[in-house]
Order: structure tokens, then sequence, then C-alpha cells
């Protein structure tokens, strides 16, 4: 069970994270890409998950180093040599955070019925302020088409503009690498939606 985010001085976890947690198999790895402060590595890891944490700069989870079930990796993602992520993850989370050669890669990182969690800034937020540039921002439907494009189910997609915490356009995705249901000619087994 995940908890409720709590007031950490690092940042509360988003809220659509936190929405689709629980969707991830208790107790799997859960890998937290360009992870920053580390909301959602503790969110998953207070939740008995194993959780890694990517990050160029990992002082912001310097206090998860040595913690049992916590595994940083200091690595540069837009390196010109891919950055073995390791896997297979029951869970992939992302958020404010965009370098389209990495998409690709998410599926295969996901063990099947594992689930990403994506969540970042779209095509228009450049009339809200930063990032504005188009190479950090979502084109419009395009975590929706990665997941179409790659056999994910999905859960959950938004794409629009927010007003909290601050004015943005986000783009946010909720899917899983599909288990077969043997019921239901051929399509996934469908997946428990969270209350809002």
């Amino acid at each position: 069970m995940i908890p409720t985010p709590h007031h950490d001085p690092r940042g509360h976890a988003s809220a659509w994270v936190a929405r689709f947690a629980p969707l991830v198999a208790r107790g799997g790895a859960v890998l937290d890409i360009a992870c920053g402060g580390g909301r959602h590595a503790r969110l998953f890891h207070g939740g008995g998950h194993p959780v890694t944490a990517v990050d160029i700069d990992t002082r912001g989870v310097a206090d998860l180093v040595g913690q049992e079930g916590a595994t940083i990796l200091q690595a540069d993602l837009e390196g010109e040599v891919p950055v073995d992520l390791g896997g297979p993850y029951a869970g992939i989370v992302i958020t404010n955070y965009l370098h389209r050669p990495l998409l690709p890669r998410l599926p295969g990182l996901l063990a099947p019925g594992g689930v990403l969690l994506y969540e970042t800034f779209a095509q228009g937020n450049q009339r809200h302020g930063r990032p504005s540039s188009p190479a950090f921002l979502l084109r419009a439907g395009e975590l929706l088409a990665l997941a179409q494009d790659t056999g994910l189910q999905v859960v959950a997609f938004e794409q629009g503009e927010i007003a909290l915490p601050r004015a943005a356009v986000v783009q946010r995705l909720a899917a899983v690498r599909p288990l077969a249901a043997p019921d239901l000619d051929g399509d996934p087994e469908p997946r428990p939606l969270p209350v809002a």
C-alpha cells in the first residue's frame, strides 16, 4: 500500500503519480528517472518498493544512499552512450523531464503488468514560462502515441492547461505493459481505476 503523500521539503509527490501508484505491483521494483529531489522515489520506497533513483545530480537523494531497498544511480541520461537502467521494473516514474531518445526504451524496461507513470510539460507551456523550448515540450498526444505505438495499455491520459501548483501545459500518462486475459479474446487484463 502506498502511503498518502506527506509534506517533504523536497516537494510533494505529483497528484497524478500518487493517484496511479497503487497500480504498481506490491513490493515491485520502481525506477524514478530524472529523480531530482526524490519525491517519487521516497513515495514508493516508503510504500515498501525497492527503488532505483537516477539523475545526473544525485545530491537531492543523498539521504537515501545506503538505505535498504534504495539504489541511487548518478548518470547522464542524455550522454552519447545509453545508460544501463537495469530492469525489468514493476513501475517507472518520470515527471518534469523529457529526453525523446529515452522514450522508445521505456516499455522494454517494464515487466509484464508494469506501470509507466509519466507527467511533463507540453506545447503551449511557453506561454507560461519555462520550459519553453520545443525540445523539452511534448507535442499534442505524444505520450498517447508512445503507448499505442509500443503496445502499452493506456489506463489514463490527460493533456491540457493546469493552474496549480503553477500555470502550465502538461501531458500525463498512466499505462501498463499488458498481461493477457485468456477470457477476453486477446484483450489485456483491465486495471482498476484509482479514485481521482
